[in-house]
Formats: C-alpha cells, structure tokens, sequence
C-alpha cells in the first residue's frame, strides 16, 4: 500500500516509491507542471502493464495510470497525480520487446517495434536492411508509442500523412487490463481511437510499421523570401507538384522564420553579411525548405527534376543547398540538442506552443502573430502546409479545411520567466479567436473539459463514447486532463 492506495502485490520489486524515481516522474520537457505520483513501475513485461491496469480496474478505489516514455509532453501530460506512472523505457532494458522487421517485396515490409524503443532506434535497424519508414518527426528521440499516441509529424507529412497514418497493427493494454491486437480489420475502433488518442483508451505496447526501401543521401535546399504571400504561394506550388509527380521530388517541405541574425549556420559564410541585413531591414525571412532523398544512381536526375521544379518559384536569389546523408539529415535536431545540452539550455522550461492553422486565416495569422506579437518579443517560429491525408476515424483533431498548416512556436525560457512566454502563446490564442481563425491544437494541453469538448468539436462524442467504451472507470492518462 502507497500512500492508501493499494498495488498489486506480485509488482512490488518493480513499484518504487523512493524520492529519485518520484521526483523523475512528476516532471516533463515543459518543466513547467509537476505533479506527483503515488509510485512508479519499471516493468519488464507487457504482463507487468497487464497487471498494474486490471488490479486497478478490479479495485474498489481505482487508482490512475500514466505512461511515460521520454517525458516530451509539456504540460502534465505524462503525470498520474496520487497515481502510478509508467517507465515505458525499462521496457527496453529488460529487452522483451525488440526491433524485428518482416515482410517481402511483393506485400511490402514491415517493422514490429515495441513501443518504448526510440525512433532513432528504429531508423538505425531498418537502415542495416535497406529500409526505412514513410513518416518520421523532426526528433528522432521519441518513443514509437509516444508519436503514435499524438499524430507524429514532419516536413514528410505532406506526401504520406503522419505517423498513424503509416501504422498496419498494434498491441494495446486497455483501461481495463486487457491485452488485445488491432488493426483496421480486427477491433478496429480500438486501433481508430489509440491512434492520436492522448492515451486515454490503453497503453500501446507494440506497432506494426509501414517500411520502403531508404535511399543513403539527402540534397537539403533553403530559399529565403521576404513575403509572406509568396513564400505560401510557392509552399502550396511545390506541394501541388508532388502531388501530381508520379515520382517523389520532395520528400520533405517545411517552412521557417529567420529573425535572429546569429542563427545563421546553414549558409555560406560569405553571405551570412547579407542575411543577416536582411533580417534587419524587413525583420522576418520567410525560409522554404526541402529535402529531397538519392543515391548515386538517381543523384543527376534529382538535380535536373529540382533545377526545372524551382525555376516557377519567385524566391531571393540564390538557393542555398547541402548534399548530407539520410542519417544526418533526419538526425539533424538532434546535433542542435546536444549543443543546448553543453550549454545548459535543455533542461529549462519550454512553454511551447503547437498549432494547425486552416488555410483560410493563414494570411491573417502572418499579419497579427508572426508581425505584429512574435517580431514584437523577438520570437520565432517555424511554419509548414499540410495536406490532410489523415485518416478521419482516427482520434487526433485537425481544422475543418482541406488544407493547412502546422506553426510551432518551440520557446525556451528561464525558470523564472516561463510566464512571459506562456502569456505571448495565450495572446497568439486570443488573436486568432478574435480574428475568426479557427486553429487546433496539437501536443497542447486546455484547461477544462469544456475547452477539450470544443477542441474535438464533431468528435468529441466517438471520444467521449470510446472512452466509457475502453477505459470506463477513468484510469488512463488523467494528466491530459480531459475526463479526470
């Protein structure tokens, strides 16, 4: 017993309670929550995940039930206050759900992933048979269960939907301790509803994966625009293209706001002057940016399809390019992290901010938050189109547009002036309910059921019914704060 609640009694050398492992689990990337659990489990088995959830089910006084795997939310909701967090990673340790690829050529491969491996994991044995997965994030130091949990998303997003999208089968323990297999034909509302679905309706323990072959090399290409209207124009443009291409041109487009003149790494140096004057005269660059993924035998022929795509573009002068491998290329996050590492800057608060901003406001979204609240603070942001090749069954929100585009607003502050950048994000949410702009959010947090019932509008009652459906006393995630 812990603090009155009452633990199944075959878990107790892998329960601990001790202040390491407490302090461990009450906190996240945001570093900006901290809630405390009643106890945390290290499991070696999904029978111990089994174990934890069903005694909880079966009990008189249920208690809640979080999985952690990196800790990457930032806002809680990873937490279990007064209940048991999950350490999806010893997982790994304990080596019982490993990295096994399958398939052939004529059906397609596939890998089978435990949830608590890492993506970089992931990417580093496919790559030792050739293969890769249709859909990464931009940070590979994730968890598959993680990801596919939220949506999973990136400049690849465009050509094969998200991370969910990309999934054949799952393993999931639900809220009431049970272990079932899904898939889009076998118990498929509980594959619709954990894909995207915050947590709240089991714990994913294994992810059956969409595999191609990889190509070994990346041509990765910055232009520079100092107008809004057509830096989108051309984004909309080169996202037209692919989707008419009978082969893949782009593989990766995204876009980002240069205004800090000293992050200017990527370029020449000989033209880093010029940016950065730039910069100073207009205050924001619009950066476009694609990847395009060869080998040595395709090399020529993507530069000469990329020569002819980019000559329609209305882009600054010059395209600034760098010929990189695949590895680096989507590992590239992560060289800016162990940077911040060096320096101290990555365990500090993040009060981020994750939208999908409809089309329709888009224009109006520039205008009132990138000119006149982010140039305003000196703040960035990155900001990329996505076509909505999701899967609608599924439970993660996007707007009510054909199209739209992802804007993240990754901020990193002091412990003692995380309240400044939280309060620029409610500003930039207050704009865009003032302007009409309906946006989303995504990896977000809301402070009351009611705000979660509007954030899923139409859906809310397949969520609210899954719910009753898979997790019916509640136990599941009450760190996103949706039912608890």
């Amino acid at each position: 017993m812990a603090n009155n609640i009452t633990l199944p009694p075959n878990l107790q050398d892998k329960i601990h309670t001790d202040d390491d492992a407490i302090k461990a689990a009450s906190t996240d990337y945001g570093r900006i929550i901290t809630q405390n659990p009643v106890a945390v489990l290290f499991p070696s088995s999904v029978e111990d995940l089994k174990t934890l959830i069903g005694f909880s089910f079966n009990s008189s006084v249920p208690y809640t039930v979080a999985a952690k795997g990196r800790g990457h939310s930032v806002h809680g909701g990873a937490m279990a206050t007064n209940g048991v967090v999950v350490e999806m990673t010893s997982l790994s340790k304990n080596g019982s759900n490993k990295i096994v690829i399958g398939g052939d050529k004529a059906s397609g491969f596939y890998v089978d992933v435990g949830a608590e491996q890492l993506w970089i994991d992931v990417l580093n044995a496919t790559l030792q048979k050739g293969l890769t997965s249709v859909s990464w994030t931009d940070y590979l130091y994730l968890t598959v269960g993680g990801t596919l949990s939220n949506a999973g998303i990136s400049g690849e997003t465009h050509l094969k939907g998200p991370q969910i999208n990309n999934v054949y089968e799952l393993d999931v323990v639900t809220g009431k301790g049970e272990l079932l297999t899904c898939s889009k034909q076998a118990n498929s509302e509980l594959f619709y509803a954990v894909l995207g679905g915050l947590g709240q309706f089991g714990i994913i323990t294994r992810a059956r994966i969409v595999l191609q072959p990889a190509k070994a090399k990346v041509k990765w290409i910055r232009m520079l625009y100092t107008d809004f209207d057509t830096f989108s124009k051309d984004q909309e443009t080169l996202m037209a293209v692919n989707e008419r291409s009978s082969g893949e041109i782009l593989n990766f487009l995204e876009g980002q706001l240069l205004m800090d003149p000293n992050s200017l790494d990527f370029y020449p140096r000989e033209d880093r002057p010029r940016i950065a004057y730039l910069i100073k005269q207009y205050g924001i660059l619009y950066v476009l940016e694609t990847a395009s993924y060869y080998d040595d035998s395709t090399k020529h022929s993507v530069d000469k399809k990329l020569h002819q795509l980019f000559k329609s573009l209305s882009y600054l002068s010059d395209i600034y390019s760098k010929n990189v491998t695949y590895v680096e290329f989507l590992d590239r996050v992560h060289t800016g992290e162990l940077v911040l590492h060096e320096n101290g800057l990555w365990d500090v608060p993040h009060p981020w901010l994750n939208l999908f901003t409809p089309k329709s406001g888009i224009q109006a979204f520039n205008n009132g938050v990138f000119k006149k609240i982010l140039l305003k603070q000196n703040f960035t942001a990155s900001t990329f189109l996505v076509y909505p090749i999701w899967d609608d069954n599924m439970s993660a929100v996007i707007p009510d547009e054909e199209i739209f585009y992802t804007t993240e607003f990754l901020l990193s502050s002091g412990f003692n002036n995380w309240q400044v950048f939280d309060n620029i994000n409610k500003e930039i949410l207050e704009f865009c309910d003032k302007a009409g702009i309906k946006v989303k959010k995504y990896l977000g947090y809301h402070d009351s059921k009611e705000e979660w019932i509007n954030h899923f509008g139409s859906k809310w009652k397949t969520f609210q019914d899954r719910k009753n459906q898979f997790d019916p006393k509640m136990i599941l995630s009450p760190g996103q704060k949706i039912f608890n």
